[in-house]
């Protein structure tokens, strides 16, 4: 089990086999997404209540879900670098970070969009908005301290703590309609009771969600691979720079 955990912390392996999987992958997103849009918009009838303004949460949702989701995967490679060293552990955290920034921001401007003729206004200071909102700025945090750090290694260890401790939202936003009175309407999908969407709506918002996955594994491939290419450009330009000034001594 060891030698498979390792197998693939060499980064040229990883170059090898995510050149042949993103493309494929991302066929399957794009597909995904094409299906649950036409459903969305064509499949599905609109609410009762909320009329065509339901429409809203086939992106709104899988976004939202895909904010939590990158931050866990943010936060486990953040552990497994801290932990077992592994060398592609940072370059997946570092990558799934502007990913996850963007399905934040995306699920933040369209929960407003939602809420402004659901409650009345574009934002409260509810707990679940609120929470989402601080999971943004975690990420903004994560970015700015490999963008501020010029040392890798230190930059790194500061933003894989950051991660680590920043966790701790995740649980909070998931649980926050249980544990406090909030406008935003509690789970509908996975529950215990099972899911309370007509199979109308819930069809598309599952293929939806399904869609936005895949493609965040096909772009968060795509990220790894520049990661490492500029980090490989990175250690040629030292490494000229080194040979250069030793040149001169000489």
């Amino acid at each position: 089990m060891a030698l498979n955990f390792h197998a693939y912390a060499n980064p040229a392996r990883f170059m090898m086999l995510s050149r042949r999987l993103v493309a494929p992958i991302a066929m399957i997103a794009g597909v995904l997404i094409a299906l649950g849009v036409y459903l969305a918009l064509w499949g599905s009838p609109p609410d009762y209540q909320q009329g065509d303004t339901v429409r809203i949460m086939y992106i709104h949702v899988p976004a939202a879900w895909l904010s939590l989701l990158c931050y866990t995967v943010m936060a486990l490679a953040s552990a497994t670098a801290l932990v077992f060293r592994h060398p592609l552990a940072d370059v997946c955290a570092k990558s799934a970070a502007p990913i996850g920034a963007s399905f934040t921001f995306l699920a933040l401007v369209t929960g407003s969009l939602w809420g402004k003729p659901m409650w009345g206004t574009w934002w409260v200071w509810d707990a679940r908005l609120t929470s989402v909102l601080i999971l943004f700025f975690l990420y903004l945090g994560y970015l700015a301290l490999w963008a501020t750090i010029e040392e890798p290694v230190r930059a790194a260890r500061a933003a894989a703590v950051l991660a680590l401790v920043g966790f701790v939202n995740v649980p909070i936003i998931h649980y926050s309609v249980v544990w406090w009175n909030t406008l935003h309407q509690p789970a509908s999908v996975f529950r215990i009771g099972g899911p309370t969407i007509a199979p109308s709506m819930l069809a598309p918002l599952l293929i939806m969600a399904t869609g936005f996955t895949v493609m965040f594994v096909a772009l968060l491939l795509l990220r790894m691979r520049a990661e490492i290419l500029r980090r490989r450009v990175r250690s040629l330009r030292l490494a000229q720079a080194g040979f250069a000034g030793g040149g001169r001594e000489a």
